[in-house]
């Protein structure tokens, strides 16, 4: 028996006394709690989205849809990268302004191979203003969990206002939770006993968040 068996069985074993017109855990849990913090307007809730951002270290850009690919080729040529990671899915005109070369994202990439590249760009799901959090969640232009977790530099762009919600419950409704989120709050970052931060450790040491519209 492996260890995927032992943990089915034990999960049987608990549910063996459960009667079978007992309540569906979606009505059982009371859901009457608050879906945002006060009324906002688009406009509003896209300045708190960057303001929380900025607030975890995060490097927050504006631009619209024709100055995009121009932005991300000035992002790519500061941190002097020469590789970035690409999604499937990814829309090409993003990358038309730079030759920065293009790794894409195949099943067989080892981890060195994803450390070899100096960044990563991705789209994103949603936007979570209330906690300046952005999740991605392996739909096209997003990639795989591991592609943003890996390389040192990641650009994430978000379209503004549409994938931008207030609170995590706003967001929850527009995520299909079959599908593996990474949720992102600013650049990786983590304390020790004495309270020094260090940046880098699970994740992109820099996060620059693009907000497209």
């Amino acid at each position: 028996m492996n260890g995927r068996e032992r943990i089915l069985g034990r999960v049987r074993r608990a549910l063996a006394d459960v009667p079978p017109d007992e309540r569906p855990y979606e009505e059982a849990v009371s859901r009457d709690y608050l879906r945002e913090h006060g009324e906002r307007t688009s406009a509003r809730t896209v300045r708190l989205l960057a303001e929380n951002l900025a607030d975890y270290r995060a490097v927050v850009h504006r631009c619209a849809e024709p100055e995009l690919p121009a932005l991300i080729g000035r992002l790519l040529a500061a941190r002097k990268a020469e590789s970035v990671l690409v999604p499937a899915g990814l829309d090409d005109g993003w990358l038309a302004a730079t030759d920065v070369t293009r790794v894409p994202d195949r099943p067989e990439s080892t981890p060195l191979d994803l450390d070899r590249a100096d960044s990563v760009l991705t789209a994103c799901a949603v936007a979570i203003a209330e906690t300046g959090t952005i999740v991605l969640d392996g739909s096209p232009g997003q990639g795989r969990r591991r592609l943003s977790l890996v390389p040192d530099h990641h650009i994430c762009v978000v379209r503004v206002p549409g994938q931008v919600v207030s609170s995590v419950p706003q967001a929850l409704e527009r995520l299909d939770p079959a599908r593996p989120s990474t949720w992102i709050s600013g650049p990786s970052a983590t304390s020790d006993i004495e309270l020094d931060r260090v940046e880098g450790v699970h994740g992109p040491r820099t996060l620059e968040v693009i907000l497209l519209g």
